[in-house]
């Protein structure tokens, strides 16, 4: 097939040539005399014009041969670059178009069931169903290239700081871990069953077990686990990890790539080196361990202010804390109100206790149970000033009022369209607990079972676990984890002791990671590593809040394919070798 040009890279300084182009009908206008055809291909627009008739009658005039076109009509364009009487400047090729001396029609194309453009009709289960056509509006393919740009900005920089590209198994073994395994039946070994990988950690750390030192990979992980705007049952990282250096080395290594990332991709210079906010710091600050502080509205403590309120469950509280709106107290509704207490709920508080600044006064029904003192220090703490909205939250457990008041934070932000378009906040949160508490009661990972314990901290496994740290950090953008990791465990000891403190039988231990504790035997390195999520990585620098819009076959919030129907059942004979029995199947709907 003969091209000479993409079509979007066509400029003045093409005046005057022949071009063969190659392309998609965008749009088509017929004038009778004239047509006028916006042709598309992934470079972008040209303006094609079929002249069918001589501006001045000439009789030696040729109209060129041109079939009938509709929109998504594939077609081939010869003709000559020409400059326009009327430059169209929303157009990257606006000031050009081509004159067709030829065009002919490669394949037809129905009538689409959305509409190719930036801005489309269609619902996202349409859009994903004819997938392949929402690839070809210029916003896909923008982000799709934008993921591809951060990739190569990857490989270049990691390639230059001596890390190597390994891929390690997808088929493995089943081990606890933070989601529920996907699991693959074994035709060979009936009743086994592979599990495909959540991350690469096992064998990352085997690198580096193995002397390779540097390491990474563009990995695919696979996480059976409920679904949001923001993740996907498999999707992508890149998958770092590195020996013999320490955690700042390990941090400071890492923000050359995402300044490199972010050079590349958005032409932005990186100030490093990134701040670094304490885990307690951004929970007790800003309500998140993924603070987006492009805006203010910071979490205030207040409880040295209730120690003797006449309001009981203040005076119970272990922690009040305080977020303060400026300038909305009128304008804000009841109905926004209710909104606020239905995010409390979300973090197991009953409510919020909302106070307004009118008059010089505060305002709203918890007045009754504030004493003068109370009022006073309060507008003392929080430097009140008319028209000011405070939000009051207290509770038991100091973690659920910072998030509480946090997703408020959050609420206010976006409502008030406070956070400006195209700015990027990147920081690291440090520090993290070792553990937590799961809904079951139970004590858990809080990251995983490999992240290194704080040095001083050790003493704790034994007496008071909870209350241990972990070099474990996440890089934190724009409120978004964009990636986390942590210093990893090289002693084989406290490993063990790290299994035993989550409650891991010997023989369970032996079990799940027999091969990787005999690996600690061997003389293990110092080590450490993290992983960028891709998805979210392009979701950010693409301006979508929709990790689906940067994945080309993604699910849907159902965890399904609406293009490929995916999952879907198969053949007896299928489930009879894997030696697998279908005990109910719910009837397809």
């Amino acid at each position: 097939m003969e091209r000479t040009h993409f079509n979007g890279t066509l400029t003045k300084e093409n005046i005057g040539q022949d071009v063969v182009l190659v392309g998609w009908v965008s749009k088509w206008r017929n004038l009778g005399s004239l047509l006028f055809i916006d042709l598309r291909d992934r470079s972008g627009i040209i303006q094609v014009v079929v002249r069918r008739a001589s501006e001045n009658n000439d009789p030696s005039f040729q109209a060129p041969e041109c079939p009938d076109v509709r929109n998504e009509y594939v077609v081939q364009v010869f003709g000559k670059v020409e400059a326009k009487a009327v430059e169209n400047k929303a157009l990257k090729t606006g000031a050009i178009e081509v004159v067709a001396s030829k065009v002919v029609l490669i394949n037809k194309a129905q009538t689409t069931p959305l509409i190719i453009d930036d801005e489309t009709d269609a619902l996202e289960d349409v859009r994903l169903k004819y997938r392949y056509l929402d690839l070809r509006r210029p916003v896909m393919q923008e982000r799709l290239i934008t993921r591809a740009k951060i990739v190569k900005a990857f490989h270049e920089y990691l390639d230059e700081n001596g890390f190597l590209e390994i891929e390690t198994p997808l088929l493995t073994l089943s081990t606890p871990g933070g989601a529920r395994d996907f699991l693959v039946p074994s035709r060979v070994h009936p009743g086994h069953f592979y599990a495909l990988p959540q991350s690469p950690q096992i064998f990352k750390q085997l690198f580096m077990i193995g002397g390779l030192e540097r390491y990474y990979q563009i990995a695919r992980c696979f996480r059976d686990e409920d679904l949001r705007a923001d993740r996907q049952p498999d999707f992508t990282q890149v998958d770092i990890e590195m020996s013999f250096l320490d955690q700042d080395q390990v941090l400071t290594l890492m923000e050359g790539a995402l300044a490199k990332v972010f050079k590349t991709v958005k032409g932005i210079d990186l100030k490093l080196p990134l701040r670094r906010l304490e885990y307690l710091e951004a929970v007790n600050r800003y309500g998140s361990d993924k603070p987006d502080t492009r805006y203010g509205f910071e979490l205030q403590d207040v409880h040295p202010l209730f120690t003797e309120s006449a309001f009981e469950a203040f005076k119970t509280a272990s922690s009040i804390k305080a977020v303060v709106v400026p300038g909305i107290a009128k304008a804000t509704s009841r109905k926004v109100l209710d909104e606020l207490n239905l995010i409390a709920r979300k973090y197991h508080l009953k409510g919020v206790t909302p106070l307004k600044v009118e008059g010089g006064v505060l305002t709203g029904s918890f007045t009754k149970f504030l004493s003068e003192k109370e009022t006073q220090g309060l507008f003392k703490a929080l430097s009140l000033k008319e028209d000011d909205l405070v939000i009051l939250a207290g509770g038991s457990d100091n973690t659920d009022v910072c998030f509480a008041l946090g997703a408020i934070r959050i609420y206010f932000a976006k409502s008030l369209n406070l956070i400006k378009p195209n700015t990027f906040d990147l920081l690291w949160v440090v520090h993290f607990p070792l553990f937590e508490i799961n809904d079951a009661g139970k004590l858990v990972s809080a990251h995983h079972q490999f992240t290194r314990p704080c040095q001083e901290d050790l003493p704790l496994l034994d007496s008071d676990p909870i209350k241990v740290f972990a070099q474990a950090f996440d890089i934190v953008i724009n409120g978004y984890e964009a990636g986390g990791g942590s210093m990893r465990i090289y002693d084989h000891d406290v490993q063990y002791k790290i299994f035993e403190v989550l409650g891991m039988s010997e023989e369970d231990i032996k079990k799940q990671f027999g091969f990787f504790i005999d690996a600690f035997n061997y003389g293990t390195p110092p080590h450490g590593g993290l992983a960028f999520g891709l998805d979210r990585l392009a979701m950010i620098l693409s301006g979508t809040d929709n990790i689906r819009d940067v994945i080309a076959f993604p699910k849907n919030l159902a965890s399904v394919c609406p293009l490929t129907k995916a999952p879907g059942t198969v053949e007896p004979k299928q489930t009879e070798e894997l030696s697998i029995a279908i005990t109910k199947m719910e009837k397809d709907s």
